[in-house]
């Protein structure tokens, strides 16, 4: 009869682990194996790292701006993003809408310690090199920013224009 309360016990253990899923490791695999059924966001979706047409270069640091601040890129262009960290503390780089952006800045407020895996973002360490491939397959213009609390509110933005 134990058997039953530690079987329940480990199913709960199971579901909960699939719900705090969102703080597993960022994953490693974008820049080389994209998603065959890769999600469509309002700004673009994952890229394939075989059609990347031009690697755009993006610093960022302690003193809360990307470098450069507006990027422009041609609709259906599928880039790929080498972003580095030149600070002293973790940065990221998130790509979307700026109301994207500013919903999930005060999602990360809540919660400080939350990662992602997410193929639209890169999580930096100090004095470290991430990339990511994207395709811009809509006209318009969208964002990235860092959404450590207190960067994207100190100015931790930048543009891009898609144009046609």
């Amino acid at each position: 009869m134990k058997f039953i309360p530690i079987l329940s016990f480990m199913v709960a253990l199971a579901a909960a682990e699939s719900i705090f899923a969102h703080d597993d490791p960022p994953r490693k695999s974008n820049a080389a194996k994209p998603s065959i059924y890769a999600e469509e966001k309002s700004f673009g979706r994952e890229g394939d790292p075989k059609k990347v047409s031009r690697t755009l270069k993006v610093d960022m640091g302690d003193s809360m701006r990307f470098s450069p601040a507006l990027l422009t890129v041609k609709q259906g262009e599928t880039v790929r993003f080498v972003v580095k960290n030149n600070g002293k503390t973790m940065h990221e780089m998130v790509l979307g809408t700026m109301q994207e952006l500013k919903e999930h800045a005060e999602l990360m407020k809540k919660h400080p310690g939350m990662e992602h895996d997410e193929p639209y973002m890169a999580h930096v360490a100090p004095g470290k090199t991430e990339r990511i491939v994207w395709q811009f397959d809509k006209a318009g213009e969208f964002y990235y920013g860092c959404l450590i609390p207190g960067h994207f509110e100190a100015g931790m933005v930048g543009k891009v224009a898609v144009t046609r």
